[in-house]
């Protein structure tokens, strides 16, 4: 896979200031173990949560956009500012997506672009992680706690459980989008995401596969019942997989992914976090 860089990789020229002991905002691109280079953001968050002030030791949150997403497009901007009230944010862009180098796996290789979000967070001092994914990312936030470990909480949103789901016209598309030449050329000037055109091999550990192995992490998974991409038989398998170490919260009205979770669900989301990733 290229490593080039989508944009110019260089250090990041704002650091934490040392004197006050708290952070200004950050932004530099992450090597990957695979060297492909990841636009990342940190977002010290809000200095007083549910009216006290933040401590030293709350969560930092570490976002994981949709396919097709990045770390400037607005409705990933609206969920970083909404978990920005509850503790540190770190947003990147998956590999192949906006100014992040390499090409898109369509949520394979996509584990070590937050496996080097999550090792940046915990560097600028956060003892608690808490990783949340929408779609893809919602599928790539399981398999990196499976994988990976090393973090304190997991929110998988809007998430397939299995691979190669074609049973809607929304996933139809996406398949078209990722295996045909005119769908990878619309997908890099229609979407900024450059797709590879290779299948994989192997085929990765599906979601479903992965969820045992992040207990005794705590982990919510979160699905819309209108959504048009997965039916609800991919989050009640995702649940199912889980066990009791897992939630399951079924959102009335709900879409898909980051579009469709309002400030209210995102709050809601941001209380068990912090709850849980204690």
């Amino acid at each position: 896979m290229s490593n080039s860089g989508a944009g110019h990789v260089a250090r990041s020229t704002v650091r934490p200031n040392c004197e006050t002991g708290t952070r200004t905002p950050l932004r530099t691109f992450l090597p990957t173990v695979d060297g492909i280079p990841i636009d990342s953001v940190y977002n010290p968050g809000a200095v007083v949560y549910n009216g006290s002030p933040s401590s030293g030791v709350h969560p930092v949150f570490v976002i994981a956009h949709g396919f097709t997403g990045d770390a400037d497009r607005p409705h990933v901007r609206r969920v970083a500012d909404a978990f920005a009230r509850y503790g540190a944010v770190v947003t990147f862009s998956f590999r192949g997506h906006g100014r992040s180098g390499g090409r898109s796996t369509v949520g394979d290789k996509e584990v070590l672009d937050l496996e080097a979000a999550v090792e940046w967070a915990r560097s600028l001092g956060h003892t608690r992680v808490v990783t949340v994914g929408f779609s893809m990312g919602g599928s790539v936030v399981l398999r990196h706690a499976a994988l990976h470990k090393g973090v304190d909480a997991v929110v998988s949103v809007s998430a397939p459980a299995r691979w190669y789901y074609r049973g809607t016209v929304p996933m139809r598309r996406v398949h078209w989008l990722i295996t045909r030449p005119e769908g990878r050329l619309l997908g890099r000037w229609g979407f900024r995401t450059r797709i590879h055109h290779r299948d994989w091999d192997p085929i990765p550990l599906s979601p479903t596969e992965a969820v045992p192995g992040i207990a005794p992490v705590p982990l919510l998974i979160v699905h819309g019942d209108r959504d048009g991409y997965f039916p609800l038989d991919h989050p009640r398998m995702l649940a199912e997989a889980a066990g009791e170490h897992g939630e399951l919260w079924l959102e009335p009205g709900m879409g898909h992914a980051e579009h469709a979770a309002d400030d209210t669900l995102l709050a809601r989301i941001g209380d068990w976090a912090v709850a849980r990733a204690g």
